[in-house]
């Protein structure tokens, strides 16, 4: 199988081309602008492989993802490219409307110009599968409610508000042109790799350099969190047996408080790496105003993918925190330059509602 995976050198991306890379019948073509999160030093352990292959190109230009599409006679393509943080989208949502939505559409052109090409057994056995996230969904109170594939939208921020349009476009363009299209909403995910702005990374990294660990407001905030290796393997079931037309939540059915999260990333630490000066790392934890419309909570229900495709999550939060943590300690040589040249940890998203920028 050709599978095109746009945004393959983030955080998901580069976990989905390691894996669909590992199976000798795939052929990945791994497109990315390499924007400031995208890093190919994620991918170095396929970087030689003969079935992969990485070309640098921006998905609005429609004429080069076409021309790929086209000479690589590609069966399915894996839309990740994307604007991701929520805090950068409150401080320039700029970026997140070109890449998410108008990038979005420049895929969604190229992929039907190219599966209209297509025989008709290609036609039927072509996929675009297109990777959002559960924040479309937006604010769910702290007692009841989850997310399933038919709650409304109702995105908070910049950042859900681009991907639930990206969602609509892509519904679109199966409804009115017949693209053979699914789409998954993701929880959020941590895991090896992930770029230090996020919560997880960024504790980590701050733990060991002895700063502060922010938590926003009172870090009751709740998220459903995700191994990435396991949503990497969801995606893969979704993109050759998902039904075109349909969508599928995928989530690691392990809701926890910020808050709970930090503590227990200090906890491992202790035990990991314990601090010179034989205090806690929960000592380091701070709490700063919380950011414009921070949701309260986010919960999935995976039921659909688990009974439909047969997926199941391998690592509870427990055996994946733990991993994560460890992967950071053993692995400097890939976090320390971002810390270093790219971002060493300031908040981001604390412009006030009336302070946007362009």
């Amino acid at each position: 199988m050709n599978i095109l995976v746009s945004g393959g050198a983030g955080f998901i991306g580069s976990a989905v081309c390691r894996l669909l890379a590992a199976n000798p019948d795939n052929r990945v073509i791994n497109v990315d602008k390499l924007t400031y999160a995208g890093n190919l030093a994620s991918l170095r352990q396929i970087e030689n492989h003969p079935n992969y292959r990485f070309v640098r190109a921006d998905i609005c230009d429609e004429a080069a993802i076409l021309g790929l599409l086209r000479n690589e006679k590609i069966d399915a393509v894996m839309h990740l490219a994307a604007e991701s943080h929520v805090d950068r989208s409150i401080d320039g949502p700029a970026d997140f409307i070109e890449t998410n939505i108008v990038g979005t559409f420049r895929m969604l052109n190229a992929a039907l110009a190219h599966w209209r090409e297509l025989s008709d057994p290609a036609k039927s056995a072509f996929r675009f599968h297109h990777i959002s996230t559960d924040e479309v969904f937006g604010d769910l109170p702290f007692d009841s409610g989850i997310f399933t594939e038919e709650t409304p939208y109702s995105p908070s921020s910049p950042y859900s508000a681009s991907k639930a349009s990206s969602d609509h476009l892509v519904r679109a363009w199966h409804e009115t042109y017949g693209l053979p299209v699914v789409i998954s909403n993701c929880s959020n995910n941590y895991g090896p790799f992930h770029f230090p702005e996020k919560l997880i990374p960024l504790v980590i990294l701050n733990a060991l350099d002895g700063k502060p660990l922010p938590v926003y407001g009172a870090g009751a905030n709740i998220r459903d969190w995700l191994f990435v290796e396991d949503h990497a393997r969801a995606l893969e079931l979704v993109v050759t047996k998902g039904r075109p037309g349909e969508s599928y939540n995928i989530g690691g059915r392990a809701e926890r408080t910020n808050l709970s999260v930090v503590e227990t990333i200090c906890d491992i630490l202790d035990e990991k790496r314990p601090r010179a000066d034989a205090k806690r790392y929960r000592d380091l934890i701070t709490f700063v105003t919380d950011r414009p419309g921070h949701d309260r909570r986010y919960a999935i229900d995976a039921t659909k993918i688990e009974r439909e495709l047969g997926w199941k999550p391998t690592e509870t939060f427990s055996t994946g925190l733990r991993q994560t943590v460890e992967w950071y300690l053993d692995n400097d040589w890939w976090w320390k330059p971002i810390r270093g040249e790219r971002y060493a940890g300031a908040r981001l998203g604390a412009v006030a509602a009336a302070g946007v920028k362009a």
